[in-house]
């Protein structure tokens, strides 16, 4: 997301300062006019009256408006302006917990803990919003018509349907096709992301070729361009300029396939001359029924065109998924942009409820979130791919990085185990671990070779954990220790260091970094022989340094050897 902040006062000056964006000082109203079009949102530190006369003049349409947050110069509100669901919600959300400020939403559907119609992930909305969502808010019977019972928020289903057949109510519409509204009540139509089309070409297809097929085809069935998922052909063609093209103009992503795969299925217009060209009797109208998954139904039959064939499948529920999000180790500034939209575009969030918190600022009422106690690691997993096998967009959230003692393991695990998963795309969103963020404080004690280890049992014997620690101590790296003591594993640490004291000197340095990120982090650096074990906790970060690591300028350091003999 592109940010301006915009501040007037030296009070506001240093509060910008904390902001991770472009900071404009003075001249507010010059600058609000020269980048009106140019970014997604602007925080004005400035009182709400004078912020409001800044903005007015400048406002043309919410759908095309930048999202404006304004900030009192203390720094104790970041209140959602304009543009509420069109980022800036998000935005004061944002902006507060950098700021340890209070988010203040004033937008209804928030209020009330309502999905917006027009930002359900998945969906893309026409007709009344305002007048169905008036309907909604005030607790008013609102129709809802979903002939292909296509998943809603659980939140936002919940209020609908309550209108007991009165034809007047206000209706919401699930449909994909391409039809006018001409309803005579208040009327929403929500369309779902439910075809997918395949194409095959020709090598010298054009994408004007590609794009005029697709386009009639879509008129002549009545079907909605907004319904469009996927585009799905045959993996030889994946990279052809016309279909590469056509992708990115619609932002469909494409989806390819083997002959071997696409020769499988079955089809009202098999062509010999296509089998012999590229082994199978099909491209287009296989590969939009592969695309749309099990239970597909081709809504358009092949259609040919000189050098293109199109053809365009609906599928049944949602296409689903499952991201595994590393979230970093605290702090919004240590959280990756791929992690944020991984987050913010699923239907259901699911992790260990203080994981869950960790990204409150991105959550809305369109999703469901599942938080669990510590310890139900399994049942966390099984959550997740159930939901994505059911055609959800799932986020499973975790601290630090999803791959380092974390989720992805156990979910891939699981999934790879379970015929009921097989088909389940798992993506693992990485992240900023603990480790590496203590490092960053400590100075730069991971410059060379160094290794990660946890001292839990719990999963490990502590014999296996033993062996490794004596092992890490012989090869003199550097060493970042993970939950390294707790409540009821208090031996583990004092062993751990007996063992490093054999084969390194009391000297070495060490960083003791607790709660890294978060609130109430504390940095210590003491030494191997000096660490007082009694202070380590289970969110502590031991990094023990090698031979080489040294403190420079208050800072531990361990060499590369640039300053020294180049390396060979």
């Amino acid at each position: 997301m592109r940010v301006v902040v915009i501040s007037v006062t030296e009070p506001g000056r240093a509060l910008a300062k904390l902001l991770p964006y472009e900071h404009a000082h003075g001249r507010a109203a010059e600058v609000l006019r020269a980048r009106w079009r140019d970014v997604d949102g602007f925080v004005v530190i400035l009182a709400v009256g004078a912020t409001v006369r800044l903005v007015a003049p400048l406002l043309e349409h919410k759908d095309r408006d930048p999202a404006v947050v304004c900030v009192d110069d203390a720094g104790r509100f970041a209140i959602s302006l304009t543009g509420g669901h069109h980022g800036a919600n998000e935005l004061a959300a944002l902006v507060a917990d950098l700021l340890g400020a209070q988010p203040v939403v004033t937008t209804a559907t928030d209020r009330l803990d309502l999905p917006a119609l027009d930002q359900l992930p998945g969906f893309a909305a026409h007709g009344d919003l305002a007048a169905v969502t008036s309907a909604l808010v005030s607790g008013l019977p609102v129709r809802l018509e979903n002939p292909f019972a296509w998943p809603l928020p659980d939140s936002l289903a919940a209020r609908l349907d309550a209108a007991d057949g009165d034809p007047d109510a206000p209706l919401v519409a699930v449909r994909d096709e391409r039809c006018p509204i001409v309803d005579p009540v208040p009327t929403v139509v929500l369309v779902p992301r439910s075809l997918v089309v395949g194409v095959g070409t020709t090598t010298d297809a054009t994408v004007e070729d590609v794009e005029s097929l697709v386009a009639a085809a879509l008129i002549e069935f009545g079907l909605a361009a907004d319904a469009l998922e996927a585009l799905a052909t045959i993996d030889r063609r994946a990279d052809h300029p016309a279909i590469v093209a056509f992708a990115r103009a619609r932002d469909l992503p494409i989806r390819s396939y083997p002959a071997a795969l696409l020769g499988t299925v079955a089809v009202p217009h098999p062509s010999d001359v296509v089998d012999a060209a590229v082994g199978t009797p099909s491209v287009a109208e296989a590969a939009a029924l592969v695309g749309a998954g099990a239970g597909a139904t081709l809504a358009v039959a092949k259609r040919r065109g000189d050098r293109a064939t199109v053809a365009v499948a609906r599928r049944t529920r949602p296409a689903g998924g499952l991201s595994v999000v590393g979230l970093g180790p605290g702090g919004v500034e240590h959280r990756t942009p791929a992690a944020e939209r991984a987050v913010r575009h699923a239907d259901v969030v699911i992790g260990y409820q203080p994981y869950v918190d960790q990204c409150a600022d991105l959550l809305t009422p369109a999703q469901e979130v599942l938080g669990l106690p510590i310890g139900a690691e399994l049942d966390r997993a099984r959550a997740a791919l159930e939901r994505a096998a059911a055609g959800r967009r799932v986020a499973l959230v975790c601290s630090g990085d999803a791959g380092i003692y974390a989720m992805a393991s156990p979910v891939l695990e699981m999934a790879a185990g379970s015929p009921e998963f097989a088909a389940v795309e798992v993506t693992v969103i990485p992240g900023v671990t603990a480790g590496l963020a203590a490092a960053a404080l400590l100075g730069a004690p991971l410059g060379h070779d160094h290794l990660v280890i946890s001292l839990s049992d719990l999963l490990t014997p502590w014999e296996r954990i033993e062996a490794r620690l004596r092992a890490a101590a012989e090869t003199d790296l550097v060493l970042v220790v993970y939950n390294p003591r707790s409540q009821r594993r208090t031996r583990q640490i004092e062993l751990a260091r007996a063992i490093l004291l054999a084969h390194r000197s009391p000297d070495t340095p060490v960083g003791v970094v607790t709660d890294v990120a978060r609130p109430g982090q504390h940095l210590e650096l003491t030494t191997l022989g000096a660490l007082d074990t009694t202070t380590v906790t289970m969110t502590t970060c031991l990094v023990i340094g090698s031979s080489t690591t040294a403190v420079a300028n208050g800072r531990l350091v361990t060499p590369r050897g640039y300053l020294g003999a180049s390396e060979s």
